[in-house]
């Protein structure tokens, strides 16, 4: 089974991850952030990640830190539930359309953590929540997840949207990526011979 619990202390922020891959997308998630835990709902169910989140964070100052060091955790978890990455498809890809909103992501589970985003929001709140935090999140996730990570706003004016957009598009080209390979289970996808 390719799952992984990581616990990530830290003076600012105290946050469980556990994950596993081969799920059906089913989640729990609670970061004491609303909106977060939504978007983070939303990956986990739109990647068949299963997904247990518990972050107790210092959003007395702000949601920075917590959205932050969770996306640094989930990271983690993905590095090591994927394990040696034999079998893997390695890359993803998908267009999401949401209402007035397109997001298209493109990724590659490469070791080398890589972030493109080119998502800009009209607002810069969704509720309470800071539209900026979204970047934020998806830098964390890209560099200790160790992957090369691009994220294009085709078309937008929704602020809710192209963050849900994001998180789902994401989710898909992740679901895409981890997804066992049938023709090369034994095999790494790569000429190097390591990843």
């Amino acid at each position: 089974m390719r799952q992984a619990t990581i616990t990530r202390n830290t003076a600012e922020t105290k946050i469980t991850v556990e994950i596993n891959l081969d799920g059906t997308g089913v989640y729990d998630n609670q970061t004491g952030v609303g909106f977060f835990d939504h978007m983070l709902d939303q990956l986990s169910r739109h990647s068949l990640i299963d997904m247990t989140i518990r972050a107790k964070g210092d959003t007395h100052i702000d949601d920075h830190h917590t959205v932050e060091d969770t996306g640094i955790a989930i990271g983690q978890a993905l590095v090591k539930a994927v394990g040696d990455k034999k079998g893997i498809c390695r890359y993803g890809h998908f267009a999401l359309a949401m209402d007035d909103t397109q997001v298209s992501t493109a990724l590659d589970l490469s070791a080398r953590p890589f972030l493109v985003w080119n998502v800009d929001f009209p607002t810069a709140k969704i509720g309470t929540f800071d539209t900026e935090l979204v970047r934020e999140f998806f830098q964390a996730l890209s560099t200790h997840g160790g992957i090369t990570l691009h994220v294009d706003l085709v078309h937008g004016i929704n602020s809710h949207h192209i963050a849900e957009a994001a998180f789902k598009s994401v989710a898909r080209a992740l679901r895409m990526a981890v997804e066992i390979d049938p023709r090369m289970a034994d095999s790494l996808p790569s000429t190097k011979g390591a990843l």
